[in-house]
């Protein structure tokens, strides 16, 4: 990177950091703050960096972030798709177009970041996970090494056994057809260009028969509001109500999971701040 380059990042990450206020993001501003802004080792801290580090980033030195740093940082500040976009120009590197390197929406992270007693979490269409609470992680799993095509819980639910002990083997068959009649929804808005899409419903077509059987049945249903029984490897079953906010472009989603009337699945939520979760990976979608 150029200075002129590194100078123009630094600036546009004081000019991002001064318009955000600390409640924007959950933090807590306090009776002494000098700045209506964050500060920067607020970034530092919800970008997941040292404070040295960003602090040399907005005076315009040391090396060239990389992109899952950009990234990083991008979620911190709360950057719409276009300032997402300029920040990885700034840089000088290529602007994630994977699904890894999705761009999650302001507005969802606003709203996860406000729901901090209730297991949320921000999904693709395609049901890959983008961020989680720590309630979610505690009810479903950790999901953030998940990467590649595994990223999508359709894509473990059948080609992978394990992937289904999240569930109850007598909800299987309706977790199967809701999964792939929500996939044609998504790959349908989607459109025929869409490789992403159209890739995994062509691998799944090849690798599991069950797949292929309830896609040619051409159901077709987005996946809005569910009833869930998560089987919990501490807390044994909890019924949950999984409800979702979808963004504009119906590319992203808001999950959030609530207690189920009638049942105690509102201790058992309660218990998961304390007791977390045994599972390796990521299950649910």
């Amino acid at each position: 990177m150029t200075p002129a380059r590194f100078h123009e990042l630094g600036a546009f990450l004081r000019t991002r950091r001064d318009r955000i206020r600390p409640d924007d993001v959950g933090l807590i501003a306090g009776p002494r703050r000098r700045v209506p802004g964050l500060r920067r080792d607020e970034v530092a801290q919800l970008a997941g960096v040292s404070v040295d580090y960003y602090n040399e980033l907005e005076r315009g030195a040391g090396s060239q972030p990389s992109e899952q740093m950009l990234a990083a940082l991008a979620r911190a500040l709360r950057l719409t798709r276009d300032e997402r976009d300029y920040l990885f120009h700034l840089a000088q590197r290529p602007v994630p177009q994977s699904a890894t390197g999705v761009h999650i929406h302001p507005g969802m992270l606003d709203l996860l970041s406000r729901l901090p007693s209730t297991p949320a979490q921000v999904i693709t269409d395609l049901h890959e996970p983008l961020v989680q609470n720590p309630l979610a992680v505690a009810l479903l799993g950790d999901q953030s090494g998940l990467r590649g095509r595994r990223a999508s819980f359709i894509h473990r639910w059948f080609l992978e056994e394990r992937a289904r002990d999240i569930y109850p083997a007598e909800d299987h068959d309706h977790q199967s057809r809701s999964l792939v009649a929500d996939l044609r929804a998504a790959a349908a808005a989607r459109g025929p260009r869409d490789t992403e899409a159209r890739s995994l419903v062509e691998e799944l077509l090849e690798g599991s028969a069950e797949f292929a059987t309830l896609w040619a049945q051409h159901d077709v249903a987005v996946r809005r509001l569910d009833r869930k029984r998560i089987v919990h490897p501490v807390n044994g079953t909890i019924e949950v109500n999984c409800l979702n906010l979808v963004s504009e472009d119906d590319r992203q989603r808001l999950l959030w999971f609530t207690p189920a009337l009638g049942t105690d699945s509102a201790d058992a939520l309660d218990l998961l701040a304390v007791v977390g979760s045994q599972r390796v990976e990521g299950s649910a979608g």
